[in-house]
């Protein structure tokens, strides 16, 4: 028996190395996100709070992963281990 899981649809729209910083949106099912990653600090922003409890954990695991691999404009996608 397969395990329920989401794609979620990630892209960065800026980052400043300077800062620390990368920002983006995801997009899981019918929700939309929009982020801050303070690389430096360890510190995940993700707005509007509906549904945000399903994807901070997730988004905060991919993007201390793959942090320095992201550029802007590029699309990635991860998935979540529950259904949206």
């Amino acid at each position: 028996m397969s395990l329920p899981e989401t794609i979620v649809q990630l892209t960065v729209t800026s980052q400043c190395w300077q800062k620390g910083e990368i920002k983006g949106e995801v997009k899981a099912g019918s929700y939309e996100w929009y982020f801050q990653w303070y690389f430096l600090k360890g510190k995940l922003s993700v707005h509007p709070t509906l549904g945000r409890s399903l994807i901070h954990e997730p988004l905060s695991r991919f993007l201390e992963r793959y942090d320095y691999q992201l550029e802007v404009g590029g699309d990635y996608q991860f998935f979540l281990r529950t259904k949206l």
